[in-house]
């Protein structure tokens, strides 16, 4: 494994690197992640055909969306520079019997070894945490061929984000770390969608996530008020 840690934040890799141990754990610090897992591996296989499709997982973490993509019969290479996460990653996906292709490198990088070479690209749950979010925009672009989608996933700057993401999930019902986002790096839709499209992307849906932590219910479709997806293609 190698990495380029140009547009990383070694404080946030390390928040996720001390997570690790509890990856897997559907009760403990990545509970909400368990919960919304199928919801938004349902709305990408709904965009994109994932069977015998090579999918590039970026800020893969543990290896949640990465496992549940090759379940789904994909062809899947999982990044991340949150060196213990990857490792938990790579064994569970071993005790499964799944081939994911964990690597310890940036997406930047990546672009180098194998530019316009995934169907799709996933960059979920990430963009909030790195320092420069255009820069990875333009690389998941980058790495996708063309005529392929590209999946991002992230928290609004809304004050409903900051009172129901940062206030309730982390403070008051302690479902997530304390400190897990800082509402400065939460980017707004159009911000995102400004990115995409300077990045050469078609902007084709922005959709928000509801979650409710008591019943740990996930609806997909609603105001993009805390959580949201945008879909994006990349032109021929």
């Amino acid at each position: 494994m190698s990495g380029e840690h140009s547009n990383a934040d070694q404080a946030e890799m390390a928040k996720f690197d001390a997570m690790a141990a509890q990856w897997w754990d559907p009760d403990g610090e990545c509970r909400p992640l368990h919960d919304i897992n199928p919801a938004r591996l349902d709305w990408i296989s709904q965009r994109v055909e994932l069977n015998e499709a090579c999918v590039l997982d970026v800020g893969c973490g543990g290896g949640l969306l990465s496992e549940g993509l090759a379940q789904r019969g994909a062809t899947v290479t999982g990044i991340d520079l949150a060196k213990r996460a990857l490792q938990v990653a790579s064994m569970h996906a071993e005790a499964q019997g799944l081939a994911i292709d964990y690597r310890l490198i940036s997406a930047e990088a990546l672009v180098d070894e194998a530019p316009a070479h995934f169907d799709a690209v996933c960059c979920l749950e990430a963009l909030e945490h790195v320092p420069n979010p255009q820069s990875m925009v333009q690389a998941c672009f980058d790495l996708t061929c063309p005529g392929g989608s590209v999946f991002f996933s992230t928290i609004n700057r809304h004050p409903v984000a900051w009172a129901g993401a940062i206030v309730g999930a982390e403070r008051v019902l302690g479902l997530l770390p304390k400190g897990t986002h800082r509402y400065e790096r939460l980017i707004q839709p159009a911000e995102l969608a400004q990115m995409a499209r300077q990045a050469g992307g078609v902007v084709d849906e922005i959709t928000g996530l509801s979650y409710n932590p008591f019943s740990r219910t996930v609806t997909m479709g609603t105001r993009p008020w805390i959580n949201y997806f945008l879909h994006a293609s990349k032109p021929l």
